[in-house]
């Protein structure tokens, strides 16, 4: 069974030409549990790609139907739930909240979840990814690999069956990037999750199940 289906995606804006096409009759199919790798240079629309298929930007034409449901058939606040009890995201830039300690950026999605345990699951997601000495440090007195791990056990706590990263070693030095992407995987593997992941890294690439290549917003074949 698949867990995301795209068919014809397009996504065009208006520029001072008149219509620009950012990503054009994108199409393709995620397995369950299935780790893709959608590469391509830097302004190719992978990121405008991603944005869409987790239902956070709304497409030209075409749709995004993930675990049976159509994004786009929802309203917004629909797929904001959805995203909640579905997606975990990663971003490059970690996008942690800066006013809240690890722990409380942690538990955030569990408690908007409802979940009880929140604070306990939160507290061994941090310890997973080596973090149990930093439960109480802000995000500014983290260095950069310590702020993606807190970003990681953030997205996985909830155990989402969907999880996107987007370029998520981009702000990491190279060996950092290599501890992440290693501990990536392995939470990844145990989760049993299906990985959408964004990179120019083709090394990364090369060690996910399938790979995509965009160019100038379509799939190259």
């Amino acid at each position: 069974m698949s867990a995301i289906i795209v068919e014809h995606l397009t996504k065009r804006v208006r520029d001072a030409g008149g219509s620009l096409t950012i990503l054009g009759d994108v199409g393709f199919e995620v397995p369950q549990g299935a780790r893709l790798a959608i590469v391509g240079a830097s302004g190719s629309g992978k990121s405008t790609l991603l944005g869409l298929m987790a239902g956070l930007d709304l497409p030209s034409e075409g749709r995004v139907v993930a675990f049976g449901q159509d994004l786009f058939a929802l309203d917004e606040d629909q797929r904001a739930a959805w995203r909640a009890r579905h997606l975990g995201f990663v971003f490059q830039t970690f996008q942690l909240l800066p006013q809240m300690n690890a722990l409380e950026n942690v538990m955030l999605p569990l408690e908007l979840a409802g979940d009880a345990k929140a604070g306990a699951k939160a507290r061994a997601m941090l310890e997973r990814v080596g973090l149990g000495d930093r439960l109480s440090h802000y995000p500014k007195t983290l260095s950069g690999g310590e702020q993606q791990r807190v970003a990681l056990a953030r997205a996985f706590a909830p155990r989402p069956p969907l999880l996107f990263a987007d370029e998520p070693t981009g702000s990491l030095d190279a060996v950092t990037g290599e501890r992440v992407i290693e501990l990536l995987f392995e939470l990844n593997r145990e989760a049993g999750a299906t990985l959408v992941l964004v990179t120019h890294d083709a090394q990364l690439a090369a060690r996910c199940d399938r790979r995509i290549t965009l160019v100038a917003g379509r799939v190259e074949p």
